[in-house]
């Protein structure tokens, strides 16, 4: 009898940027955001009774996988409630190429940095809530606050970065200005609309996946690991189109296309995140761990709480969902 295919598990080896890459490839294809909800609902099905061993009879391994496919694109790992779709990891190359092109094309007036940065940053807090650590309740009014407090700091950022280099640098430099705000601005709108989980730690379990307690350290972890990949996600299409477009504009056949240009930043960004996605979503395991040692000495109160759940018997390390 053929060994069954673990379901829970990633196809890839997880300990490894290779297998992560792979994974995150798989899982963030972009196909899978005109899925309908019927057949997303049918593939969770039948991942539930693959589970369980009482999938219908002839179901392939190419279907499981598929199904398996769709669920983890659309399917929150926590909660297992069904994702916005403009908030999925699947979304983030068709999302992200439309704003971040956008962005790069329309910076020459105050009234564009500030829009384009809203509407980036909007689609961020959304991306943000929707990959949060779901164990951890948000309140509509923090999740309002958050969102004001974020938008609101990437567009202060895009501002003085427009004026301060207004008189100060060269138009070349100036294209710079869109990601100086999103580099910022990561580092504010991740943690503030995922307060809930610094507010009273995120859940952290042992190797065998039982939740031992809370942790803020963990969750400020987690935070520091998304803010990486995000900046990673968006810095190669934000540093080096600029150089392109500026050596490209030039060009004798450019300068007659000039109500093409920007369609062309789109496309363009949208190759780099094709590849810069499962990158940068792949730096970091997404089952994180700290070695409880570390608890003790920077958080002793969290790991106070983990002996009295464990007894005798603290785990060497203590697992987290980071999120993306």
């Amino acid at each position: 009898m053929p060994e069954r295919l673990n379901v829970d598990a990633p196809l890839w080896d997880q300990t490894t940027f290779v297998g992560r890459f792979k994974h995150f490839l798989w899982v963030t294809d972009p196909r899978t955001c005109v899925v309908g909800d019927e057949a997303l609902d049918k593939a969770k099905e039948l991942v539930d009774l693959y589970r369980r061993g009482s999938e219908p009879p002839g179901t392939t391994v190419d279907q499981v996988i598929y199904a398996k496919k769709l669920y983890e694109s659309a399917f929150h790992p926590d909660s297992g409630e069904k994702q916005n779709v403009f908030g999925r990891m699947s979304f983030q190359v068709p999302g992200g190429m439309a704003i971040t092109g956008a962005m790069l094309q329309w910076y020459r007036t105050p009234f564009a940095v500030v829009f384009w940065q809203w509407v980036n940053q909007s689609f961020n807090a959304l991306v943000n809530y929707t990959n949060r650590n779901a164990k951890s309740p948000t309140s509509t009014t923090q999740l309002v606050v958050a969102y004001v407090s974020a938008t609101s700091s990437a567009m202060i950022t895009a501002l003085g970065c427009k004026y301060y280099w207004q008189k100060r640098a060269s138009p070349f430099v100036q294209r710079y200005v869109p990601f100086a705000a999103v580099a910022a601005a990561n580092c504010v709108n991740i943690p503030l609309m995922r307060q809930n989980e610094f507010i009273h730690g995120i859940d952290c379990s042992d190797e065998k996946g039982q939740i031992v307690g809370q942790s803020k350290v963990a969750a400020a972890k987690a935070f520091s690991q998304v803010i990486m990949s995000r900046i990673t996600m968006c810095a190669p299409g934000m540093l080096i189109l600029p150089v392109i477009m500026e050596r490209a504009e030039q060009l004798a056949f450019m300068k007659k296309i000039t109500f093409l240009h920007g369609p062309i930043q789109v496309m363009a960004v949208g190759c780099f995140l094709s590849f810069m996605v499962p990158t940068a979503c792949g730096l970091f395991p997404q089952k994180c761990s700290m070695k409880t040692t570390t608890l003790a000495w920077i958080e002793p109160e969290a790991y106070e709480n983990i002996k009295k759940t464990c007894g005798e018997k603290v785990p060497e390390r203590i697992y987290f969902n980071k999120g993306l």
